[in-house]
């Protein structure tokens, strides 16, 4: 089950409609669906998950935990509202894109998808490009 909450005042335009579109990411990629909690936070919130848990002192737009066991999705994907904003103007997308690519960016991270070398990031990339198709962008 992929659920949505947010720390901040935000609230997803169509959750079933994306819950549904990221369920079938996990299908298609052959894996099973467990449960997935997608927050929605701000910078500062997701900062300090970045500094705490990964050691990183720089801002992100997504940042996965993955519980899954075997082919059996499970994790916490906190995405930054304010990055997805910026990001959606940096790159010329709309916000809803933007979003939806961070969304598929965290399940694609638990169906084993890398993003450390540049040859990992393409395949994310090219990934994340095939799925936003199939949701219109």
């Amino acid at each position: 089950m992929i659920s949505f909450h947010s720390e901040i005042p935000f609230q997803i335009t169509a959750p079933k409609q994306t819950a549904d579109w990221l369920s079938s990411i996990i299908t298609q990629e052959s894996y099973n669906e467990g449960e997935v909690s997608i927050v929605f936070c701000d910078d500062e919130f997701l900062h300090k998950l970045n500094v705490e848990f990964l050691d990183h002192d720089t801002l992100t737009d997504v940042i996965s935990f993955d519980y899954s066991v075997g082919k059996e999705i499970h994790g916490e994907i906190f995405i930054s509202i304010e990055r997805v904003r910026e990001n959606a103007g940096d790159f010329n997308q709309t916000f809803e894109a933007e979003l939806s690519r961070v969304m598929a960016h965290g399940v694609l991270h638990y169906c084993g998808y890398k993003d450390k070398s540049t040859s990992q990031t393409a395949t994310m990339r090219s990934k994340e490009e095939f799925y936003l198709q199939q949701q219109g962008y």
